[in-house]
């Protein structure tokens, strides 16, 4: 399909970004320009760009903290978006519509690890952020609903936690952001310990954004058009991912010490990548430490850690 009729929103984020530099000619709209939780600025949207393709990447995402004191933000405004562009996309017949969710969405308590994408309603997502993970769940149930009802080929990628060059590295990071900022911090001021929240034994699967963006644009390639998990095959504990950060950053001296007051999150999340591999069999993804290097790379050369 012709790039120039692809509209992502969310485009100024992390994912967006990295889609910029393999899908140039696409149309990228952030929440600058229009509110995606007001009907009437879905519609002027749609009707200004008539897309027949949508990469629906805007959400409201935030860290555990967050996500725990504000649920009905995180509720709230990731179905009015979800609903909304879902919902004008129809109207205006775009053809392809991919909706973004996350691992979040799964059930707390799965019977079977890595978890496929047949058990989504099997339970209830972790308390920690129950809102947001049932936001993203609705997401889904509503694409498949257009499918059943409508003929639709819609989709839903599911992706695991993610990291990158244009995360957020200010407040209410995400992990991986997070623990780079505070390894950078411990190095420029000579401090020898960092203190992460919780035991640091959850297990998580990270994966770097630009993974993640090259999926989205071979499932367009390729004309696939089937729901899947997007993950990378490293499942480490919190503690595995930091010593590996540390080393990464060339920052081995610094100790570090956990809090165990702070909430740890769902133990572990995660997912198969079985039905990845059938439709992208030639799937590779970054391993952590040479993501975080090559991370730590960009934002040094950009002086964005000091920002």
């Amino acid at each position: 399909m012709d790039s120039d009729k692809i509209l992502i929103t969310g485009g100024g984020g992390m994912v967006g970004s990295f889609l910029k530099e393999i899908l140039p000619e696409a149309i990228y709209v952030s929440s600058k320009e229009y509110d995606l939780r007001i009907q009437k600025d879905v519609q002027d949207m749609m009707n200004r760009y008539k897309p027949n393709v949508v990469i629906h990447l805007a959400a409201k995402v935030g860290g555990i903290m967050d996500n725990i004191q504000y649920p009905v933000n995180y509720f709230d405004d990731n179905i009015l978006m979800n609903t909304f562009v879902l919902q004008e996309s129809y109207k205006i017949g775009v053809e392809r519509f991919i909706g973004v969710l996350s691992t979040c969405i799964y059930p707390d308590i799965i019977k079977e690890y890595p978890i496929k994408e047949d058990v989504l309603h099997d339970g209830p997502p972790a308390n920690t952020n129950f809102s947001y993970g049932y936001a993203k769940r609705c997401l889904a149930v509503q694409i498949d609903a257009y499918n059943k009802q409508y003929g639709t080929k819609y989709q839903y990628l599911i992706p695991s936690n993610m990291y990158g060059e244009y995360d957020k590295y200010g407040e209410n990071s995400h992990f991986i952001a997070a623990l780079i900022k505070k390894i950078h911090l411990a190095k420029i001021n000579d401090e020898n310990t960092i203190t992460l929240y919780g035991t640091g034994n959850p297990l998580r699967q990270f994966m770097h954004a630009s993974d993640f963006a090259r999926v989205i644009k071979t499932s367009l390639d390729k004309n696939i058009y089937e729901s899947f998990n997007v993950a990378n095959e490293e499942n480490l504990s919190i503690k595995e991912m930091a010593i590996i950060g540390l080393k990464a950053m060339n920052a081995d001296n610094i100790v570090i010490k956990f809090d165990e007051t702070k909430p740890d999150g769902q133990y572990r999340k995660d997912v198969s990548i079985e039905k990845l591999k059938k439709y992208i069999p030639d799937f590779k993804s970054i391993t952590l430490e040479d993501g975080i290097k090559r991370t730590y790379k960009y934002l040094l050369t950009n002086d964005i850690l000091s920002k």
